[in-house]
């Protein structure tokens, strides 16, 4: 049994989606980033790397290739199952916060744990998200950014 954690923060800014869990959220600012900038799905697969010991996500996925710019973070944690599968490694659990102080989040909570299990083959019940805030303390509390942390179990098969 391996454990890792994961995490992750993007700045807020205009005229970008924001995107959490694979979940596009209506909300006034998007976060700023060369992917989707989804930091919750980015600390999940920071964590799934470090329990492997495989690296981190920055090292798989540069900011520097192109062929990232853009591109959705559920598909980038679809890569992340595919080095742990190649290694060996099955996924026991995930948890996760978002760290927000704006929009709310509960109402899409549900959608982002099914993404996040639907890539990752896993039941819904596997894998946990919470959303909290700052109470308007620091950048998160500001509005100025989102971050996220995540823990995970995975086993070698």
């Amino acid at each position: 049994m391996r454990i890792g954690n994961g995490y992750d923060v993007h700045a807020l800014c205009e005229n970008r989606k924001l995107i959490l869990g694979g979940v596009d959220i209506p909300y006034e600012k998007g976060l700023l980033g060369h992917s989707d900038a989804d930091v919750l799905v980015h600390a999940v697969m920071d964590a799934l790397l470090g329990a492997a010991a495989l690296g981190d996500i920055g090292q798989h996925f540069p900011d520097s290739d192109d062929k990232y710019k853009g591109i959705s973070s559920l598909k980038l944690l679809g890569y992340v199952k595919e080095l742990l599968n190649e290694n060996r490694y099955e996924i026991v659990n995930i948890d996760s916060i978002v760290v927000a102080e704006a929009p709310k989040l509960a109402p899409h909570i549900t959608e982002m744990r099914k993404n996040i299990a639907n890539v990752l083959e896993m039941d819904v019940s596997d894998i946990n998200v919470k959303a909290t805030t700052t109470e308007k303390l620091g950048f998160t509390g500001r509005k100025e950014g989102i971050s996220s942390y995540a823990v995970c179990i995975i086993n070698k098969r």
